[in-house]
């Protein structure tokens, strides 16, 4: 493949065609310079391998702005031209994110996600992949640090995770910079969508994009995203030491009696360490698929410390959102999520 464009060399070795020329892949594409340019790189490496797989094009017509519809007829142009199938969704993100008291972006991200979701069960797409870059991380891992977030949320977006029960979300671009993208398709010669919401100062993610990381390159450090993504690397070694620990842990405290009620011996967590303690209920909700959004520092630590402390607590009964009762039962931590 010594004829590939930088950026195509650089998603292959990001992401070996190998793996993935057998099968289908769903790519996300918005009509954005990130998405367009993954979905060109992409079916450069699929017409150079051998495998016998699928590329198809998926896009999303949030409905949010009126040139929405000129960027779903061009990613279907686009597709058309590179002879990929092309399957759109659409829905009124703004009339769901007011139904739901979500904001709008939260609304949004899940409604593509989902709309992806159904999209790869449909096809039988084992990927499904999405143009995410460095520049992305950085202000992600930016976003959560001005919100607070604890070790796992500096780690920044995942590189893979599953997507419903047969797919795979991927990033392949997560180390690639937005100046590579543009030139990228400066040199194949691609046009692309602009989105002029993003130009807007309205949504806080646009102004750390826009203002707050030029304004720390300028003034602290010109090369703010670089240590920003080297911050997340790092939070992502030392989350996966702790899950591996929290794995362990999990295996020896904890007994999952039925999708509603667990229990834990506190015998097994005499002299572990308060975190490590906060991990493994944040574990045990993802097994249990409890919800985690209302869960927050301070009730996993209030479940921490009932879990640890040797003599009694001043309440052995507590509601947790969910809502989840735990009850402190001499040597054992019972939760229970009720019908």
């Amino acid at each position: 493949m010594s004829d590939l464009y930088p950026l195509e060399t650089a998603l292959a070795a990001a992401w070996p065609p190998v793996g993935w020329q057998g099968v289908t892949v769903l790519a996300a594409v918005s009509g954005g310079a990130d998405s367009v340019a993954m979905l060109r790189a992409l079916a450069a490496l699929k017409r150079k391998a051998a495998g016998v797989g699928r590329l198809i094009v998926a896009h999303f017509n949030h409905r949010l702005r009126e040139e929405a519809v000129e960027d779903a007829r061009f990613v279907g142009q686009l597709a058309e031209r590179l002879g990929l199938a092309c399957e759109l969704g659409e829905a009124d993100t703004a009339a769901t994110a007011r139904l739901a008291g979500d904001g709008l972006e939260a609304a949004a991200r899940a409604e593509r996600y989902a709309f992806l979701q159904a999209a790869a069960e449909r096809i039988g797409a084992r990927y499904v992949v999405t143009a995410h870059t460095a520049d992305d991380q950085a202000e992600t891992i930016l976003h959560r640090i001005l919100r607070g977030t604890a070790l796992a949320g500096l780690a920044g977006m995942s590189r893979a995770r599953p997507l419903g029960h047969s797919a795979t979300l991927i990033r392949p671009l997560l180390g690639i910079r937005r100046g590579e993208i543009v030139e990228y398709l400066r040199q194949i010669g691609q046009p692309y969508r602009e989105d002029a919401s993003n130009a807007s100062v309205a949504h806080t993610r646009n102004r750390i994009r826009l203002e707050l990381l030029p304004q720390l390159a300028d003034q602290f450090n010109p090369d703010i995203v670089t240590a920003l993504l080297r911050l997340g690397a790092t939070a992502r070694d030392a989350q996966r030491v702790i899950d591996s620990l929290t794995d362990e842990l999990l295996s020896r405290a904890v007994a999952f009696n039925s999708p509603r009620q667990v229990t834990i011996d506190r015998r097994e967590l005499a002299g572990v360490d308060r975190h490590l303690t906060r991990e493994l209920f944040v574990a045990i909700w993802r097994r249990q698929d409890w919800p985690r959004q209302p869960m927050g520092f301070l009730q996993w630590d209030r479940l921490a410390e009932m879990a640890l402390a040797a003599a009694p607590v001043e309440a052995t009964r507590q509601t947790f959102p969910g809502p989840i009762l735990a009850e402190r039962d001499g040597l054992r931590l019972l939760l229970t999520r009720p019908d």
